[in-house]
C-alpha cells in the first residue's frame, strides 16, 4: 500500500480519481477519431464530449470500486495505488457521494451526444455507467465473478470506439435518430476497436495478477483468480496478438502502409511480455501497469495518427 502520511485532502481526492487511468479512457475515443478523419466525417465537438464523457465514466468507475471495495473489506493488504477509502483518508459517505456526483456529470455531457446519436447512444450511456456501478457494487459485481475482463473488453473498447465514431458519423443528420442510420457504424470501426479493447483489458490483466493472492484471500474472484498466472499470461498474450492483427487487416484490405505505424510500439510491447511472464511481485508488476498504460497511449496516438492519413 502506497505511504498516506502527509497527504493533503485534496491530494486524497486526486489520488481517488486515479488520473493514471485516464489515458485509457482517452485511448478508444482518440482511435475512433482517427478513423473519422479518415473517413471525411471528423467532427470535434462531438469528439470532446465523447473524450469528456470517458473521462467522467472512468472516474466514477474508480471511485465506485474504492468505495465498493473498501465495504467489500478486499482492499485489506491489497498493493498498488492507495485506497483512499480503506485508508480513512476520505470518508466512504463522501466518496459514494462523489461517485454518482461524477455520474451525474457524465449523464450532462451524454445529453449533447444523446441530442446527436438518439437511442443507440441513450442505450450505451445508461450502460456504460450502470456498469461502472455494477463493476465492484450491486448483489453481483462484474469485477468479483470473472466478468470483469469481458465488461472491460466490451465498453472500454468496442463501446467507446464505435461509440466516437458514430457519433461523429450522424453529428450531420437529424437530431435523436431512433436507431442507427445506414453507414454509421462501420466493420472498420468494428474492426479499429479491437486493439484498444485489447490493450484495455491487458491493464486489468496485469493489476489482477498482481492482486492475485490478495484477491483469492479476499474470495473476489477475478478471472486471474480462476485462471491462475499461467491462464492470465496466455490470456495478455493472446490479446497482444489480437491488438497487432489489426493494423494488418487494414493494410490487407487497401489501407495505406501509414497504418502500419503502430507496430513502432511492438518492442515496448515485447519487452512488457517478458516481464508479465517471468515475474509476479508487486512492485515490478505495478510499473508494468504503467508501461502498458503508456503502450495503449502510444499505440493510440499511432494507429489514430495512420488512419487519418
Amino acid at each position: 500500500m502506497s505511504d498516506t502520511q502527509g497527504m493533503t485532502r485534496a491530494q486524497a481526492w486526486l489520488t481517488a480519481a486515479r488520473p493514471h487511468t485516464l489515458p485509457a479512457a482517452a485511448s478508444p475515443v482518440i482511435v475512433g477519431t482517427g478513423l473519422a478523419v479518415h473517413d471525411g466525417i471528423f467532427a470535434p465537438l462531438p469528439a470532446i464530449a465523447a473524450l469528456l464523457g470517458a473521462g467522467l465514466i472512468q472516474i466514477g468507475t474508480n471511485l465506485a470500486n474504492d468505495y465498493y471495495d473498501a465495504l467489500k473489506g478486499t482492499d485489506e493488504g491489497a498493493e498498488g495505488f492507495t485506497r483512499v477509502t480503506q485508508s480513512g483518508l476520505i470518508a466512504p459517505e463522501h466518496v459514494k457521494r462523489a461517485t454518482y456526483a461524477t455520474f451525474f456529470l457524465a449523464m450532462l455531457v451524454g445529453l449533447y451526444l444523446v441530442y446527436l446519436g438518439g437511442v443507440p447512444i441513450l442505450v450505451i450511456g445508461l450502460a456504460s455507467i450502470a456498469s461502472g456501478i455494477l463493476y465492484t457494487g450491486g448483489p453481483y459485481p462484474f469485477g468479483y465473478h470473472g466478468l470483469g475482463d469481458l465488461f472491460t473488453f466490451v465498453f472500454f473498447g468496442l463501446v467507446a470506439v464505435t461509440g466516437t465514431y458514430y457519433v461523429q458519423a450522424v453529428a450531420a443528420g437529424p437530431a435523436f435518430p431512433m436507431w442507427a442510420p445506414a453507414g454509421s457504424i462501420t466493420l472498420e470501426a468494428l474492426v479499429a476497436s479491437l486493439p484498444m479493447a485489447a490493450l484495455i483489458t491487458d491493464i486489468l490483466v496485469v493489476n489482477n495478477v498482481r492482486d492475485l493472492e490478495t484477491d483469492r484471500a479476499a474470495g473476489k474472484r477475478t478471472l486471474a483468480v480462476f485462471l491462475g498466472y499461467r491462464g492470465s499470461r496466455l490470456e495478455f498474450v493472446a490479446l497482444l496478438l489480437l491488438a497487432y492483427a489489426v493494423p494488418v487487416w487494414f493494410l490487407s484490405i487497401g489501407y495505406p502502409p501509414w497504418v502500419l505505424l503502430p507496430l513502432l510500439t511492438l518492442p515496448y510491447a515485447i519487452s512488457i511480455t517478458r516481464t508479465m511472464l517471468t515475474r509476479t511481485t508487486a512492485d515490478v508488476l505495478n510499473t508494468t501497469l504503467e508501461r502498458t498504460g503508456r503502450l495503449t497511449a502510444g499505440y493510440a496516438i499511432t494507429f489514430a495518427i495512420g488512419l487519418g492519413l
